[in-house]
């Protein structure tokens, strides 16, 4: 089982004891939050390294970097290998797109990460609140306005919808 696996097994196990469960988590958003506050002190330095140099450096256990790497993989500019072949000795890079990052940690409704100071550095309130704004639209559903039988067909046909594409409906 590789360690990625390791990690979901353990992390989203449906099955465990709950308080044990969000014991571990909170435990966990408190150690993301201090390596997020460090990376975003220097956000365009590359942090690389083997992915158990890295746990050591910022002082979590394996498996908790491994439950950092799955979670900022999707912010990263170059994905890392975490699938299958992740292992302790395995080369990563935490380089990340500032902007992907911060609207990643909007999607998840990670207040304790996207509300970090440091973000404050790397964009003024008004470029947050334009980006915040961004994602959480981007997962807004908006119709459109509704055809009605006699309205003329949006084919610009010129023929009343009922007697042209609404002919199916």
């Amino acid at each position: 089982m590789g360690l990625l696996e390791e990690w979901h097994k353990k992390a989203y196990n449906e099955k465990a004891d709950r308080n044990a469960l969000t014991k571990m988590w909170n435990d966990y958003f408190q150690k993301e939050k201090g390596i997020y506050e460090q990376l975003l002190e220097n956000p365009d330095e590359e942090v690389k390294g083997t992915v158990q140099e890295l746990a050591d450096k910022y002082g979590i256990s394996l498996e908790y970097m491994v439950g950092f790497l799955d979670g900022i993989q999707e912010s990263l500019k170059t994905p890392n290998p975490i699938e299958d072949t992740l292992a302790a000795d395995t080369v990563v890079s935490l380089a990340f797109d500032k902007e992907k990052l911060y609207k990643n940690m909007v999607a998840a409704d990670a207040t304790w990460l996207y509300g970090l100071e440091q973000w404050n550095k790397i964009f003024d309130r008004e470029e947050q609140h334009r980006m915040y704004l961004e994602q959480k639209k981007s997962g807004t559903i908006v119709k459109g306005p509704k055809i009605y039988p006699n309205d003329p067909c949006p084919c610009g046909s010129g023929k009343k919808y009922k007697k042209c594409h609404g002919r199916n409906v």
